[in-house]
């Protein structure tokens, strides 16, 4: 069975950073993807961004663009989630969601925000960032 295993989230000044980290453990091989999904309360679960594990492949959400950066480990099957310039809207609870390579598709459509009901195989507990102002 493949587990996921989020951690990294704390509590940051507004303008400050954080990593989180997705380890993976599970997979056959390299074809999977990973994305980073945020739960604020009271709102829906949005997307925040993904990569194709295999081939590098990355997609961000429009609100995290140029602030956040997505990364992955392949020898230690982590995936990292670099949040720079943290504003209070980015308060949320992170989850990192994993799926095969033939899902990549549905996962960049998450991401951008053409599917805000993400369904993916496997998900990690989620890891709170709180940003105060």
């Amino acid at each position: 069975d493949v587990q996921l295993q989020a951690f990294g989230g704390g509590l940051v000044h507004a303008g400050g950073s954080l990593t989180l980290s997705c380890a993976a453990s599970g997979f056959a091989s390299d074809n999977y993807a990973i994305g980073w999904f945020r739960q604020a309360p009271g709102k829906e679960r949005e997307g925040v961004s993904c990569i194709s594990v295999s081939d590098g492949i990355i997609y961000y959400a429009d609100s995290v663009k140029g602030r956040f950066t997505i990364s992955s480990d392949n020898a230690k099957n982590t995936v990292y989630l670099q949040m720079n310039s943290l504003q209070p809207e980015d308060t949320a609870v992170y989850y990192c969601a994993a799926d095969g390579q033939n899902r990549f598709a549905s996962m960049m459509a998450a991401v951008l925000g053409y599917d805000t009901t993400p369904h993916f195989a496997s998900w990690g507990r989620g890891t709170l960032v709180t940003v105060s102002s």
